[in-house]
């Protein structure tokens, strides 16, 4: 196994201090020496893309990701053209802030023919894909535990996002491993083994028992059920040694004072990441 990780591979996924704007978020990091932070888009369209661009490039801060893309299916063809428009704005966001990275929430199936959503979540990406690839921008495929399957993705395992990738064929295209999604998996560690050098991030957070909230119940690292440094060493013997994000949903750390909150967040990603 490897040994502790290095602190400065945190990056503040932006959700985790929810109730703070994005200058707020740059300010805590600052305060708190976390060098890099993942941007979520609806903080972005809070104060505009080129001011959000301006403060990041000030701050010296790096950017692991863009959070999120994605949300391909629809209905109508019409539809699904606006989602693919919006996700060409996402990868200009991902390039003015200097992130290869841009996250995609694939997105749930609008009827109950989840093939066919499926269908329409390949043929996004493909219809993105030059555009990002002009751009300098990388497509990382998020599996979400099955749970989330009716209203936020309907790629629910690592093995469904490793398949989606390989027929694409794209080397602009990879996997996002969330640990909070994927560590039930029975196949997690051949799958974390085909995604070798696919691999485009890496999210903590924990499963505490009993989860209280399927969207704001993850726990901090060290609280749940995960063994993340195990799935730490697999996607680090899989070729991915990038930022680690912190990505924690929580209501009770999102009432809490942010510099609380990253103070709580740096303390746990030591001990337990």
């Amino acid at each position: 196994m490897s040994g502790a990780v290095d602190v400065n591979r945190l990056s503040l996924n932006q959700i985790t201090t929810e109730n703070w704007s994005l200058p707020e978020a740059i300010e805590g990091c600052l305060r708190q020496e976390i060098e890099t932070i993942s941007i979520w888009r609806h903080k972005i369209a809070d104060i505009g893309l080129k001011e959000s661009s301006r403060l990041i490039r000030e701050s010296g801060l790096n950017v692991s990701s863009v959070c999120r893309g994605g949300m391909f299916p629809a209905l109508s063809a019409s539809e699904r053209n606006e989602r693919i428009e919006d996700n060409k704005r996402a990868v200009e966001e991902a390039a003015e802030f200097g992130t290869e990275v841009l996250v995609l929430v694939c997105g749930p199936s609008p009827h109950k023919d989840l093939s066919e959503s499926r269908k329409w979540v390949q043929e996004g990406i493909e219809a993105i894909l030059p555009f990002a690839q002009q751009h300098g921008v990388k497509l990382g495929i998020e599996p979400l535990h099955p749970m989330f399957a009716a209203d936020r993705s309907v790629i629910t395992t690592l093995a469904e996002a490793n398949d989606l990738k390989r027929r694409i064929g794209s080397e602009q295209v990879g996997v996002i491993v969330d640990v909070f999604h994927v560590w039930w998996d029975p196949y997690l560690y051949e799958e974390i083994d085909r995604a070798n050098g696919n691999i485009l991030g890496f999210h903590v957070s924990d499963w505490k028992v009993p989860i209280t909230d399927l969207f704001m119940g993850r726990s901090l690292m060290g609280e749940g059920v995960i063994d993340i440094p195990r799935i730490r060493n697999a996607v680090e013997q899989n070729g991915y040694h990038g930022p680690i994000e912190v990505e924690i949903m929580n209501k009770e750390l999102w009432k809490m004072p942010g510099d609380d909150n990253l103070a709580l967040i740096k303390k746990a990603f030591a001990q337990h990441v």
